[in-house]
Formats: structure tokens, sequence, C-alpha cells
């Protein structure tokens, strides 16, 4: 069995460790990074994978923006162990994470990343939403947790300067504790998906 749990500090090595493994040497000078820098994650929806071994071989985290004035949340990075992707590890992680951004009361999802791989979540792409340049404007995508949540939302993506940012961000009356750590068994052989590696994940 696998086990997927909220991230601890316990574990920031490790994740690191992961996504410098995945992706390019300087994945902390892309454009998205100016958008987290001194803000803090979206703890509860930073998530790991654990494998038997109890090893981290998958992990996803999101960070609080704003589109157009607009709470959003920014999803990335996500990525999975060379030696586990093509398992279908990061479509579960990415619907598990999805599964309680939704359910805490967070309405629109943001990323950047390929379009063929990321549709199969519902991901769509934004041509009214500006990132960072000089970001793709191809790879700009979003998703719905709630109907209607994207609509006549667009315009810049900037950092979320609120004190209060998390609060802001979801409805009050809806947020709940964070879900504890639970075992998954691992996706079946027709569950699998391509692999979720440095320019295919939301490597922004």
């Amino acid at each position: 069995m696998y086990e997927i749990c909220p991230e601890t500090p316990a574990d920031e090595y490790e994740v690191e460790a992961l996504y410098d493994l995945c992706f390019a040497p300087g994945r902390t000078a892309l454009s998205s990074y100016r958008l987290r820098d001194g803000v803090p994650k979206v703890a509860e929806l930073c998530l790991v994978l654990r494998d038997p071994s109890n090893i981290v071989v998958a992990a996803i985290r999101f960070w609080p923006v704003r589109v157009g004035g607009h709470a959003t949340l920014l999803l990335g990075p996500i990525a999975v162990h060379p030696t586990a992707q093509g398992e279908g590890l990061g479509g579960m992680l990415m619907r598990d994470s999805l599964a309680r951004a939704a359910s805490i009361g967070w309405g629109r999802v943001l990323l950047v990343g390929d379009a063929p791989y990321y549709s199969r979540f519902g991901f769509i792409k934004l041509p009214g939403v500006e990132m960072p340049p000089p970001t793709n404007p191809d790879r700009i995508l979003g998703l719905e947790l709630h109907p209607g949540a994207w609509v006549d939302v667009a315009g810049p993506v900037t950092r979320e300067r609120s004190p209060n940012a998390l609060a802001a961000m979801a409805h009050a009356e809806t947020i709940t504790p964070a879900e504890p750590c639970k075992e998954v068994a691992k996706p079946q052989d027709d569950e699998a998906r391509p692999a979720i590696a440095g320019n295919s994940a939301a490597d922004h």
C-alpha cells in the first residue's frame, strides 16, 4: 500500500530533492517562483506520496495567487520519481489534492503545463489569464472546482499579499481541518497515465 500525507517540515528535504531530480537546474528562477517567493504554501493541500518502503515517490504543492484580483490556487510543482513514472501515481495525487481543495472551499485552480496531459483532469486553456513572462500562453491552464468559478476571471496573475490570505481564499464556512494520512492502493494497469516529468508537469 501507498500512503498520501500532508507535507510536514520533516518532509522538506526529500521533497526538494525530488523536485531537483525531476526538473532542470535553475527551476527556482522560473517566472512562477516570483509568485511564490515569501508567500506561505497552502499547507493542507501540499501532499507527499510514500511507497511501501516509506520513500517519497511523488509530491504536489499549491500556493495562493490572485488572477485579476480574484483568489486562486496555483498548482505546482508536482513531480513523480523517475523510477515510478508511468504508474498512475501522479494522477492519483492530483485527484486526491484537487478533491481536498474543493472540500475546503477553493473555487479555481491555475497551473502552467501541457494541455494534452492535464485535460484529463478537466483543465482547459485560459486565454485571458496572464502569467509573468516568459510563460507560454498556451500552457496557462485552469480548472473549476465549483461551477462558474472561472467565469469573468481574467487578467494578470499576481502574488497574494493579504496577511490573512488563506482565510480569504476559501469560503470560511466550508473550511475543515486538514485530512490525515490515508493508505491507497497502487493504481491498476488501466489507470496508469503518461509520466509526469519535468517538461510535462506543472513545472512552474
